[in-house]
């Protein structure tokens, strides 16, 4: 991580919060229209699949870029990793929501974790961990609630 102590970019911080509004919204409608509660659970799934696909191509950007991952963790292993998260967000729309839910939240937070370790070995700004903490934090508790409504 940088030591220096750069502010988040307002750009970042209105995409990275907007990307916030559909779990939100969603998880707020499930909860507050039985009649199309499934529906409104589908979609809180099917965007946390798409946005676990996206912090998964985070990785590949990152692997690309470092010129040194003296680490476990080899260029070549990066860029397969990346691409995990793609394939478990998938998985996740083709089983039952509750286990859907379940799977996407441990995934959200491995791959929270994956970015801890991930710091400590390429320089990023130092606003991004507390950044992806808090939007992980909502996104995973979004598809928890979503994963429990299943009938």
């Amino acid at each position: 991580m940088q030591d220096n102590n750069i502010a988040t970019p307002k750009a970042v911080l209105l995409l990275g919060y907007g990307g916030l509004i559909p779990f939100i919204a969603f998880t707020l409608a499930m909860l507050f229209d039985p009649l199309r509660s499934g529906i409104w659970r589908d979609t809180v799934l099917t965007y946390a699949s798409v946005i676990l696909s996206f912090v998964g191509a985070l990785h590949w950007a990152f692997a690309m870029l470092a010129k040194d991952l003296s680490s476990n963790l080899s260029q070549s292993q990066r860029y397969a990793w990346s691409v995990v998260p793609a394939l478990v967000g998938w998985f996740a729309l083709l089983i039952p929501p509750l286990v859907a839910g379940i799977v996407l939240a441990v995934f959200f937070i491995i791959h929270l974790d994956q970015d801890r370790r991930l710091i400590k070995q390429i320089e990023l700004p130092t606003w991004y961990l507390p950044l992806r903490i808090q939007l992980t934090l909502v996104a995973t508790l979004a598809v928890v609630i979503a994963g429990l409504t299943a009938p």
